[in-house]
């Protein structure tokens, strides 16, 4: 029976409603930790990392060409063709300590140029949308299941994104921006669990969740673009708390939208910019949350697909094609850009316009999954990404 202070101390972030009807357990059977890290509205790939050293770029970015290394406000310089955006200087640390890497030209196998059906081929694994209604790291779970009690996924989120959904139960979670329940609601719930073998058991989870996330009320009633990073901000620190706990989960999914810069885009600066410093300063607050267990963790930062090489009529980029995904943590071997550059001439682009993709994310996760989680690869090809040999597993990304 959970008691009535438990209810009171819990709905400092509105657990009672963001938590009850979401939260599912599975079991684990593994130390190492992954995170992805998925941004919704499709980023550019260019402006993650610049190809700086490709002798079309100025030209084929216009005002949104970013200075080179050494200049103000210039790219932090990765090798002689590439630098990251200087609002990443929080991976790029990671990046000069080998704990991260880019992987430049990568696209789903998706050629059309929809957010939902874009989304939903990165997530369910297969070829096309529509194919399959669950997820690549669902169906990744079974193998690595054991006979511990642990937590093995979570879905930090309102609603468990399609990546996590599937035959394995999963657990997800999210921070409520509710008011605080009045007093008198909190007595007629807790009256009405009390008899309700289901649902308090429910409520005694939530409650468990939200004390190990540790969000407190500051949180509550503050929504909109002005909170976005630090919103990120929080759900990393929650999400570390959760894979730090000795029984918690050691795979969680994060999400993030607002990346679909079609006007005003920036380039040093802007609204761009300002959202790949929210996420810089995320993931250092996830490295920080970690702590020791930060040399278990792979980090995947994916998107949908990229943006137009060109700028288009209101400064900013229209869907695209291929784009830049980014690997950190301690188990990462990194210091590098892994990419089969297909070059920014219009001659070289994808339909004339878009940076044509040359490797394919289907490979970077059968990479981190069976060297670091350890799924056998017929698993990976059988079940988890189904006619997929065109996408054979990128090796030598985890330490050995």
């Amino acid at each position: 029976m959970v008691s009535r202070r438990d209810i009171l101390r819990a709905t400092g972030a509105g657990v009672i409603s963001s938590m009850l009807p979401s939260v599912a357990f599975a079991t684990a059977n593994t130390d190492a930790r992954f995170i992805l890290v998925i941004l919704r509205g499709a980023v550019d790939g260019l402006a993650i990392a610049a190809p700086y050293g490709d002798g079309s770029y100025e030209k084929a970015r216009g005002e949104l060409a970013l200075p080179v290394p050494g200049q103000r406000g210039g790219l932090l310089q990765l090798d002689s063709m590439f630098g990251l955006h200087p609002s990443l200087a929080g991976v790029y640390g990671e990046y000069q300590e080998n704990q991260a890497l880019v992987v430049h030209a990568v696209a789903s196998p998706y050629r059309e140029r929809s957010h939902f059906d874009g989304q939903d081929v990165l997530e369910n694994g297969a070829s096309d949308a529509g194919v399959l209604r669950d997820g690549w790291l669902n169906r990744a779970l079974a193998p690595m299941s054991g006979s511990s009690s642990r937590e093995q996924a979570i879905a930090m989120a309102v609603n468990t994104p399609l990546v996590l959904r599937g035959s394995s139960p999963v657990m997800s979670w999210s921070p409520s921006y509710l008011p605080d329940a009045e007093e008198s609601t909190l007595r007629r719930l807790q009256d009405l669990y009390s008899s309700d073998e289901f649902f308090s058991s429910r409520l005694a989870q939530a409650l468990n969740s939200q004390e190990t996330a540790g969000v407190d009320a500051s949180m509550q009633g503050k929504r909109g673009r002005t909170r976005d990073a630090e919103q990120l901000q929080t759900m990393m620190q929650a999400t570390a708390r959760f894979l730090n706990a000795e029984d918690g989960p050691r795979i969680a999914v994060l999400e993030a939208g607002g990346w679909d810069t079609h006007a005003n885009q920036g380039a040093a600066t802007g609204s761009l910019a300002n959202r790949l410093g929210g996420l810089d300063d995320g993931l250092i607050e996830l490295r920080k949350g970690l702590g020791s267990n930060w040399s278990n963790t792979v980090v995947a930062v994916v998107t949908e697909f990229g943006r137009t090489v060109h700028v288009n009529g209101t400064r900013g980029t229209d869907h695209g094609t291929a784009t830049a995904a980014i690997l950190l943590g301690g188990a990462v071997r990194g210091g590098r850009v892994l990419a089969d550059w297909p070059g920014l001439r219009k001659s070289d682009l994808y339909e004339a316009r878009d940076l044509m993709p040359t490797m394919d994310s289907r490979s970077i996760f059968k990479g981190v999954l069976a060297d670091h989680l350890k799924v056998p690869g017929s698993v990976l090809e059988r079940s988890v990404f189904p006619d997929s040999v065109a996408a054979p597993p990128m090796r030598d990304l985890i330490r050995g």
